[in-house]
């Protein structure tokens, strides 16, 4: 067998796979120096292709295969912003005074057994609204009549002037004062004219309000300011004094004691005109006082609740505020009235006081329900008559209308409304009140059976 081609065929194999390797060995080397020289490695052999995929849906872009993404380089990093000076913390604002909860007063019974309150409930039944609403107040004989000059007599015109507006009462003033002779005359004239009893009033407390012993031809006893007595139990004696001398002239309501307490000195109206400094010696004279004026069976008024004496305004003049707080009330400017009203004191007198930091509102008290109902009725457990301190005083007509000012101290609980600056006003006013329901007749219909039963039980109205 010729084996020579075989050999041939064999040695040019091998020719060829040395070359081969050769080649490998020099592509070798020239990877390793690329690699060497850039230090970036080879691109990775793209991958082996897959079948095509088959055209039935499109791949949603979460199958979608994503190209190997190229190393980039890393972004520069953008500046740090300077961190922002923390604001300094505001001041927090002091919190507004809460109102503390006023209590709610319990209704009272009604005293059926009592003689008084059910005269006073026949008279009431009996009653056209109009003259209700008269009922519920008190005002000067120049209002009644209609007259500019002072009225110093009771003639024609103040008896017809009566029995068309039969009022709750009328309050007398230095200017109707002339001698004791005209003043006894006029009084019991203007009581025989009335169809129904009258109180027939005047500020008389002794010290710088003294209507009548201001006048010398009065010939009543003259007294010091109540704060210079010498002991607050000589309240007793300047009671039952101006008591009896009052009665004597026809009088039957005194609107003092006064109940306040001169507790700030920059108070431009009550001063010495209180018994103290101090609530313990106000208390001490008012309760005294009222058991003096009980002796003569005058009826006496507490006045001006909540307290006027530690304001800085007259409520003659402008609105008069405490900044007191309920509990520094309750330390002092309440005990004088606490003990006037457990000495048997039978009216309060509401004054102009606002109280912000205990209603949270610079009403009044006199207009306030949380003041003259929550905690004079509520809280102190005064169940008398309530009046108003004077509505002609600035405090209220430079705030309200007079309609205004006859509805919002009853729609508060007050029970007698003292001079208003417009008397056919005052009435319209509430009357108007009842007929749109801003009140209710029965509320018209509790105060007044207050007024009558209080008239009856001090002969004022004749028992019958």
């Amino acid at each position: 067998m010729n084996t020579t081609p075989f050999k041939k065929r064999r040695r040019t194999l091998g020719a060829v796979l040395l070359l081969v390797f050769l080649l490998c060995a020099v592509c070798s080397g020239c990877a390793t120096a690329y690699v060497v020289l850039t230090d970036t490695p080879l691109p990775s052999p793209a991958p082996e292709r897959t079948a095509e995929p088959t055209a039935t849906s499109a791949p949603t872009a979460a199958t979608k295969p994503t190209a190997t993404p190229m190393q980039t380089a890393l972004p520069e990093p953008t500046a740090t912003a300077e961190p922002t000076a923390t604001p300094e913390p505001t001041a927090t604002p002091e919190p507004t005074a809460t109102p503390e909860p006023i209590p709610t007063p319990a209704p009272t019974a009604e005293p059926l057994d009592d003689p008084a309150y059910i005269q006073a409930l026949s008279i009431l039944s009996n009653m056209s609204l109009r003259e209700k609403v008269l009922q519920l107040f008190i005002i000067t004989p120049e209002q009644l009549t209609g007259i500019e000059g002072p009225a110093t007599v009771c003639g024609e015109l103040t008896e017809v002037s009566l029995q068309e507006n039969p009022v709750g009462g009328i309050i007398y003033f230095a200017q109707n004062f002339v001698n004791r002779k005209q003043t006894k005359t006029m009084l019991q004239k203007t009581k025989s004219a009335s169809p129904l009893g009258l109180f027939i009033a005047v500020d008389e407390e002794g010290g710088d309000v003294a209507r009548v012993a201001d006048n010398p031809k009065m010939k009543t006893t003259v007294f010091p300011p109540m704060g210079f007595l010498d002991s607050p139990e000589d309240g007793y004696d300047v009671g039952r004094t101006i008591g009896s001398e009052l009665m004597e002239l026809g009088f039957n309501l005194d609107f003092a004691p006064v109940a306040d307490v001169n507790s700030n000195p920059d108070n431009p109206v009550i001063g010495w005109r209180a018994f103290g400094e101090d609530a313990e010696t106000a208390a001490t004279g008012v309760s005294a006082c009222v058991r003096g004026f009980r002796e003569t069976a005058i009826l006496c008024t507490l006045k001006h609740f909540p307290g006027h004496g530690d304001t800085e305004t007259d409520s003659h003049y402008g609105a008069a505020k405490s900044s007191k707080k309920l509990d520094s009330l309750r330390k002092c400017e309440f005990l004088p009235f606490l003990s006037g009203i457990e000495a048997g004191a039978p009216l309060v007198m509401v004054g102009h006081i606002a109280l912000p930091k205990v209603t949270g509102t610079n009403v009044p008290a006199s207009f306030s329900y949380d003041i003259t109902t929550g905690l004079l009725r509520g809280e102190l457990g005064f169940d008398g008559v309530i009046v108003t301190d004077s509505l002609d005083m600035a405090a209220i007509t430079d705030r309200y209308t007079p309609s205004e000012a006859a509805v919002g101290p009853i729609l508060a609980g007050a029970d007698l409304l003292l001079v208003p600056e417009d008397f056919g006003a005052a009435v319209s006013g509430i009357l108007s009140a009842v007929e749109d329901g801003t009140l209710s007749e029965s509320r018209i219909d509790e105060s007044v059976l207050r007024v009558l039963r209080l008239k009856i039980e001090y002969g004022i109205i004749p028992t019958e």
